[in-house]
């Protein structure tokens, strides 16, 4: 593993009372591709702003190649920022905003035409280098500002929510962009998102905070396999959480006694489980199974549909058994063909115990 490029360490950020950031702890190597989720409020932008130079810890360091950064100013920083607005200047053509940055920087008029051209042709953009900002369409300022931030060079690449002014179409072909240009020029990029879609999709490693916590690091499939709480697994995916008291623990299976039915969950090695105690665990919509016949599997429930959603391909169902708690199922619309699920039918939903995860004790 590579030397660490980014930490935060014991990093605390408050305003009067209030506190933006709880002692996080945070290793960036270089090239990764870092994804921040949580909801609004959590403290995502908070942190990306202190990287930036824009605010200062109020405790704790962060430490860019080293070198402590706290007292350092943004213009001293090799971190420029694509900001949700995008902030271009509305004053200037398209190749004058990507040349700003170099002409701060000192960089002769020859030679930041050059490279600001390298870079809109690069982006696909180089027939509008002479075109006002305000006569472009969305997707196009969007490569603008990408420009203007990349043509320095930089260690890292901080994005506060770039594609989410962006029509959906818009966003999964920036997606694209995005992750090719940071595998092409293996630049850190730190990206605050609260789209899930997003984050997963692009990120090698994603953050989830909350109240200004970090709760979890991890591969994007660890976190949505493996959450590390009820709110985590709430947050992302979409995700069935029962609850239940565990009666038995045999062979590594653990009893759970809800009020839907009796389950079969399989914990981790290091999970103590004491009888008698409440649990929870999750299963993915997409580990359930349905059949119109009752299955002779354990974890199965009969259940009746009462709604679905269609997201091109991907049917999410909604389910409700007799005691009133919901249940998703997300399936390909392909493998609904032959169930001719109509609402208010009832169907059984069914898991292996080893897709069962069993969330930690204080969760």
């Amino acid at each position: 593993m590579s030397e660490p490029l980014v930490v935060f360490k014991d990093v605390i950020k408050r305003y009067g009372d209030f506190v933006a950031v709880r002692r996080m702890n945070l290793v960036i190597h270089p090239g990764e591709f870092i994804a921040i989720m949580g909801p609004s409020g959590c403290g995502k932008t908070t942190t990306l702003r202190m990287l930036a130079g824009l605010e200062q810890p109020s405790e704790g360091e962060i430490r860019i190649s080293g070198k402590q950064m706290n007292e350092v100013s943004p213009s001293e920083r090799d971190t420029p920022m694509v900001w949700q607005s995008l902030a271009l200047f509305p004053f200037l053509n398209v190749l004058k905003n990507v040349e700003f940055g170099l002409k701060m920087r000192g960089t002769d008029s020859a030679s930041r035409r050059q490279r600001s051209m390298e870079w809109l042709d690069r982006l696909g953009i180089a027939e509008f280098a002479e075109r006002d900002v305000s006569l472009l369409s969305g997707g196009q300022r969007q490569r603008v500002a990408l420009a203007r931030a990349l043509v320095t060079e930089p260690q890292v690449l901080l994005l506060d929510e770039p594609l989410s002014a962006l029509d959906a179409n818009l966003v999964i072909h920036m997606q694209g962009v995005l992750t090719r240009l940071q595998k092409e020029l293996g630049i850190t990029f730190v990206y605050v998102t609260h789209s899930q879609s997003e984050a997963f999709a692009m990120a090698d490693r994603v953050v989830i905070m909350n109240e200004g916590a970090v709760l979890q690091v991890g591969s994007p499939q660890s976190v949505y396999r493996n959450p590390a709480s009820r709110f985590v697994a709430e947050f992302v995916g979409t995700n069935n959480i029962i609850s239940g008291t565990a009666r038995s623990v045999k062979s590594n299976v653990v009893q759970l006694e809800s009020n839907i039915s009796t389950f079969k969950v399989s914990p981790s090695a290091d999970q103590q489980i004491v009888e008698g105690s409440e649990y929870s665990f999750v299963i993915s919509a997409d580990q359930v199974s349905l059949s119109s016949e009752a299955e002779t599997l354990e974890n199965c429930i009969p259940c009746s549909l009462i709604s679905e959603e269609f997201v091109g391909s991907v049917v999410t169902l909604f389910f409700e058994d007799e005691s009133g708690t919901q249940f998703r199922v997300q399936k390909q619309q392909r493998d609904l063909d032959s169930l001719n699920l109509k609402i208010g039918e009832t169907v059984w939903a069914s898991w292996e115990t080893r897709h069962a995860y069993l969330l930690p004790e204080d969760n």
